[in-house]
Protein backbone atom coordinates (compact mmCIF):
# COMPACT_ATOMS: atom_id res chain seq x y z
CA UNK A 1 0.00 0.00 0.00
CA UNK A 2 0.66 3.84 -0.43
CA UNK A 3 2.48 5.80 1.88
CA UNK A 4 -0.36 7.98 1.67
CA UNK A 5 -3.23 5.86 2.53
CA UNK A 6 -1.38 5.21 5.69
CA UNK A 7 -1.02 8.48 6.18
CA UNK A 8 -5.13 9.31 5.37
CA UNK A 9 -5.57 6.24 7.84
CA UNK A 10 -4.00 8.00 10.45
CA UNK A 11 -5.47 11.36 9.89
CA UNK A 12 -9.04 9.70 10.01
CA UNK A 13 -8.44 8.27 13.14
CA UNK A 14 -6.59 11.21 14.83
CA UNK A 15 -10.01 13.41 13.17
CA UNK A 16 -12.13 11.20 15.39
CA UNK A 17 -9.80 10.74 18.43
CA UNK A 18 -9.51 14.33 19.06
CA UNK A 19 -13.21 15.70 18.92
CA UNK A 20 -13.81 14.99 22.36
CA UNK A 21 -12.62 18.29 22.63
CA UNK A 22 -15.43 19.73 21.18
CA UNK A 23 -17.49 18.43 23.48
CA UNK A 24 -15.10 20.35 26.12
CA UNK A 25 -15.73 23.24 24.31
CA UNK A 26 -19.56 22.67 24.53
CA UNK A 27 -19.45 22.64 27.90
CA UNK A 28 -17.44 25.40 28.79
CA UNK A 29 -19.52 27.69 26.04
CA UNK A 30 -22.80 27.04 25.81
CA UNK A 31 -25.37 27.10 28.75
CA UNK A 32 -27.70 24.54 27.97
CA UNK A 33 -27.45 20.84 25.95
CA UNK A 34 -29.41 20.89 22.86
CA UNK A 35 -30.65 17.58 23.79
CA UNK A 36 -33.04 17.30 20.68
CA UNK A 37 -30.09 18.06 18.55
CA UNK A 38 -27.32 15.39 19.61
CA UNK A 39 -30.09 12.96 20.27
CA UNK A 40 -30.54 12.93 16.03
CA UNK A 41 -26.85 13.44 16.04
CA UNK A 42 -26.06 10.22 18.24
CA UNK A 43 -28.57 8.67 15.85
CA UNK A 44 -27.36 9.59 12.63
CA UNK A 45 -24.09 8.75 13.46
CA UNK A 46 -25.55 4.86 14.47
CA UNK A 47 -27.23 4.64 11.37
CA UNK A 48 -24.25 5.39 9.52
CA UNK A 49 -22.16 3.13 11.27
CA UNK A 50 -24.86 -0.22 11.43
CA UNK A 51 -25.65 0.74 7.58
CA UNK A 52 -21.80 0.97 6.23
CA UNK A 53 -21.22 -2.22 8.24
CA UNK A 54 -23.31 -4.76 6.93
CA UNK A 55 -24.06 -3.35 3.74
CA UNK A 56 -20.31 -2.71 2.91
CA UNK A 57 -17.47 -3.85 5.77
CA UNK A 58 -18.89 -7.33 6.67
CA UNK A 59 -20.05 -8.10 2.91
CA UNK A 60 -16.68 -7.47 1.77
CA UNK A 61 -15.07 -9.56 4.55
CA UNK A 62 -16.92 -12.53 3.72
CA UNK A 63 -16.04 -12.06 0.06
CA UNK A 64 -12.49 -11.64 0.58
CA UNK A 65 -12.35 -14.73 3.15
CA UNK A 66 -14.06 -16.38 0.98
CA UNK A 67 -11.59 -15.82 -2.07
CA UNK A 68 -8.95 -16.92 -0.09
CA UNK A 69 -10.51 -19.41 2.33
CA UNK A 70 -13.70 -21.59 0.04
CA UNK A 71 -17.35 -20.27 0.82
CA UNK A 72 -17.86 -21.83 3.69
CA UNK A 73 -14.64 -21.80 5.81
CA UNK A 74 -14.18 -18.15 4.95
CA UNK A 75 -18.14 -17.71 5.99
CA UNK A 76 -17.60 -19.06 9.47
CA UNK A 77 -14.44 -16.76 9.71
CA UNK A 78 -16.37 -14.14 8.85
CA UNK A 79 -18.92 -14.70 11.04
CA UNK A 80 -16.26 -15.45 13.78
CA UNK A 81 -14.56 -12.28 13.20
CA UNK A 82 -17.72 -10.48 13.51
CA UNK A 83 -18.71 -11.59 16.58
CA UNK A 84 -14.79 -11.75 18.30
CA UNK A 85 -15.38 -7.95 17.64
CA UNK A 86 -18.30 -7.75 19.55
CA UNK A 87 -16.75 -9.58 22.49
CA UNK A 88 -13.87 -7.51 22.49
CA UNK A 89 -15.33 -4.45 22.78
CA UNK A 90 -18.39 -6.39 25.30
CA UNK A 91 -15.20 -7.18 27.08
CA UNK A 92 -13.30 -3.69 27.72
CA UNK A 93 -16.79 -2.29 28.52
CA UNK A 94 -17.43 -4.49 31.28
CA UNK A 95 -13.85 -3.50 32.86
CA UNK A 96 -15.05 0.21 33.41
CA UNK A 97 -17.88 0.72 36.37
CA UNK A 98 -20.97 2.54 35.26
CA UNK A 99 -19.64 5.49 37.09
CA UNK A 100 -16.65 6.07 35.48
CA UNK A 101 -18.32 4.67 32.13
CA UNK A 102 -18.07 7.32 29.26
CA UNK A 103 -21.34 6.54 27.96
CA UNK A 104 -23.15 7.68 30.92
CA UNK A 105 -25.88 10.92 30.20
CA UNK A 106 -23.76 14.24 31.01
CA UNK A 107 -25.23 17.51 29.90
CA UNK A 108 -23.19 20.70 30.25
CA UNK A 109 -25.58 22.27 32.60
CA UNK A 110 -24.94 19.18 35.12
CA UNK A 111 -23.09 21.59 38.04
CA UNK A 112 -22.89 18.57 39.86
CA UNK A 113 -22.10 14.81 39.72
CA UNK A 114 -24.85 12.83 42.30
CA UNK A 115 -22.37 10.14 43.22
CA UNK A 116 -19.38 13.00 44.71
CA UNK A 117 -21.85 15.91 45.97
CA UNK A 118 -19.65 18.13 44.61
CA UNK A 119 -16.89 17.07 46.53
CA UNK A 120 -13.74 18.04 44.94
CA UNK A 121 -11.54 15.48 45.53
CA UNK A 122 -13.99 13.20 44.52
CA UNK A 123 -14.54 15.29 41.02
CA UNK A 124 -11.24 15.13 40.15
CA UNK A 125 -10.96 11.32 40.15
CA UNK A 126 -14.33 10.70 38.28
CA UNK A 127 -12.98 13.22 35.38
CA UNK A 128 -9.31 11.57 35.51
CA UNK A 129 -10.94 8.03 35.83
CA UNK A 130 -13.79 8.86 33.15
CA UNK A 131 -10.74 9.72 30.69
CA UNK A 132 -8.49 6.38 31.27
CA UNK A 133 -12.11 4.90 30.25
CA UNK A 134 -12.53 6.72 27.28
CA UNK A 135 -8.79 6.10 26.26
CA UNK A 136 -9.64 2.20 26.89
CA UNK A 137 -12.71 2.72 24.93
CA UNK A 138 -11.16 4.15 21.94
CA UNK A 139 -8.54 1.99 20.84
CA UNK A 140 -10.37 -0.47 19.37
CA UNK A 141 -12.38 2.15 17.92
CA UNK A 142 -8.84 3.87 16.38
CA UNK A 143 -7.55 0.49 15.09
CA UNK A 144 -11.31 0.40 13.20
CA UNK A 145 -10.98 3.41 12.00
CA UNK A 146 -7.34 2.72 10.60
CA UNK A 147 -8.07 -0.61 8.88
CA UNK A 148 -11.34 0.58 7.15
CA UNK A 149 -9.46 3.72 6.14
CA UNK A 150 -7.01 1.54 4.33
CA UNK A 151 -9.01 -0.62 2.53
CA UNK A 152 -11.52 1.75 1.68
CA UNK A 153 -10.68 5.38 2.03
CA UNK A 154 -14.65 6.21 1.44
CA UNK A 155 -15.82 3.82 3.84
CA UNK A 156 -12.75 5.01 6.52
CA UNK A 157 -14.55 8.88 6.54
CA UNK A 158 -17.92 7.64 6.80
CA UNK A 159 -16.52 5.20 10.27
CA UNK A 160 -14.07 8.73 10.95
CA UNK A 161 -17.52 11.11 11.27
CA UNK A 162 -19.81 8.93 12.98
CA UNK A 163 -16.72 8.06 15.63
CA UNK A 164 -16.22 11.76 15.97
CA UNK A 165 -20.06 12.55 16.71
CA UNK A 166 -20.06 9.41 19.12
CA UNK A 167 -17.12 10.68 20.97
CA UNK A 168 -18.68 14.39 21.85
CA UNK A 169 -20.35 13.05 24.38
CA UNK A 170 -17.44 11.45 25.81
CA UNK A 171 -15.78 15.28 26.03
CA UNK A 172 -18.46 16.52 27.90
CA UNK A 173 -18.06 13.32 30.36
CA UNK A 174 -14.18 14.34 31.09
CA UNK A 175 -14.23 17.95 31.06
CA UNK A 176 -17.40 18.84 33.59
CA UNK A 177 -15.91 16.68 36.82
CA UNK A 178 -12.74 18.22 36.26
CA UNK A 179 -13.95 21.59 35.68
CA UNK A 180 -16.15 21.71 39.05
CA UNK A 181 -12.96 20.21 40.69
CA UNK A 182 -10.74 22.36 40.07
CA UNK A 183 -12.37 25.95 38.37
CA UNK A 184 -9.44 25.57 35.71
CA UNK A 185 -11.22 25.04 32.08
CA UNK A 186 -7.61 24.86 30.13
CA UNK A 187 -6.93 21.55 32.49
CA UNK A 188 -10.37 20.13 31.98
CA UNK A 189 -10.01 20.91 27.77
CA UNK A 190 -6.55 19.37 27.84
CA UNK A 191 -7.39 16.47 29.49
CA UNK A 192 -10.29 15.74 27.62
CA UNK A 193 -8.84 16.44 24.32
CA UNK A 194 -5.82 14.26 25.51
CA UNK A 195 -7.80 11.36 26.27
CA UNK A 196 -9.03 10.99 22.48
CA UNK A 197 -5.29 10.40 21.22
CA UNK A 198 -6.05 7.11 22.29
CA UNK A 199 -7.75 6.70 18.73
CA UNK A 200 -5.01 7.37 16.78
CA UNK A 201 -2.99 5.36 19.18
CA UNK A 202 -4.89 2.25 18.99
CA UNK A 203 -4.30 2.75 15.27
CA UNK A 204 -0.91 2.76 15.47
CA UNK A 205 -0.37 -0.19 18.24
CA UNK A 206 -2.56 -2.05 15.85
CA UNK A 207 -0.71 -1.13 12.68
CA UNK A 208 2.89 -1.82 14.21
CA UNK A 209 1.57 -5.48 15.76
CA UNK A 210 -0.29 -6.71 12.34
CA UNK A 211 1.48 -4.93 9.50
CA UNK A 212 4.20 -7.83 8.81
CA UNK A 213 0.93 -10.41 9.26
CA UNK A 214 -0.80 -8.24 6.83
CA UNK A 215 -2.68 -10.50 3.53
CA UNK A 216 -6.30 -10.88 2.71
CA UNK A 217 -7.08 -13.31 5.46
CA UNK A 218 -5.71 -10.89 8.38
CA UNK A 219 -7.53 -7.92 6.28
CA UNK A 220 -10.99 -10.15 5.95
CA UNK A 221 -10.98 -11.16 9.60
CA UNK A 222 -10.33 -7.44 10.39
CA UNK A 223 -12.87 -6.43 8.57
CA UNK A 224 -15.31 -8.91 9.94
CA UNK A 225 -14.42 -7.17 13.80
CA UNK A 226 -14.98 -4.11 12.76
CA UNK A 227 -18.58 -4.71 11.68
CA UNK A 228 -18.97 -6.39 15.08
CA UNK A 229 -17.47 -3.56 16.81
CA UNK A 230 -19.36 -1.06 15.17
CA UNK A 231 -22.91 -2.85 15.42
CA UNK A 232 -22.05 -3.01 19.41
CA UNK A 233 -20.91 0.45 19.71
CA UNK A 234 -24.24 1.36 17.57
CA UNK A 235 -27.02 -0.71 19.78
CA UNK A 236 -25.14 -0.74 23.24
CA UNK A 237 -24.28 2.52 23.23
CA UNK A 238 -25.22 5.67 20.58
CA UNK A 239 -29.11 4.68 20.39
CA UNK A 240 -29.80 4.18 24.08
CA UNK A 241 -27.93 7.36 24.66
CA UNK A 242 -29.39 8.98 22.31
CA UNK A 243 -32.70 7.80 23.39
CA UNK A 244 -31.81 9.51 26.73
CA UNK A 245 -31.21 13.02 25.27
CA UNK A 246 -34.00 13.60 23.57
CA UNK A 247 -37.58 12.26 22.52
CA UNK A 248 -37.29 8.71 21.92
CA UNK A 249 -38.17 9.27 18.04
CA UNK A 250 -35.55 11.61 17.46
CA UNK A 251 -32.72 8.92 17.62
CA UNK A 252 -34.91 6.87 15.21
CA UNK A 253 -35.17 9.69 12.83
CA UNK A 254 -31.35 10.45 12.96
CA UNK A 255 -30.93 6.30 12.66
CA UNK A 256 -32.38 6.41 9.57
CA UNK A 257 -31.68 9.46 7.99
CA UNK A 258 -27.69 8.56 8.56
CA UNK A 259 -28.25 5.02 7.01
CA UNK A 260 -30.33 7.06 3.86
CA UNK A 261 -26.88 9.33 3.60
CA UNK A 262 -24.52 6.22 4.10
CA UNK A 263 -26.98 4.41 1.37
CA UNK A 264 -26.52 7.33 -1.28
CA UNK A 265 -23.40 8.59 -0.64
CA UNK A 266 -22.06 4.26 -1.50
CA UNK A 267 -24.24 4.53 -4.71
CA UNK A 268 -22.49 7.80 -6.00
CA UNK A 269 -19.03 6.98 -5.43
CA UNK A 270 -19.58 3.63 -6.41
Amino acid sequence: MEINNYILAFGFSLFAGLSTGIGSLLAFFTKKTNTKALSVALGFSAGVMIYVSMAEIYSEAQITLSGELGARTGGWAAAAGFFGGMLLIALIDRLVPKTGNPHELRKVEDKRVDICDMDKGCLMRLGVFTAAAIALHNFPEGLATFTTTLKDPRLGIAIAVAVAIHNIPEGIAVSMPIYYATGDRKKAFRLSFLSGLAEPLGAAIGYLLLYRYMNDVIFGLLFAAVAGIMVFISLDELLPTARRYGEPHLSIYGLIAGMMVMALSLLLFL
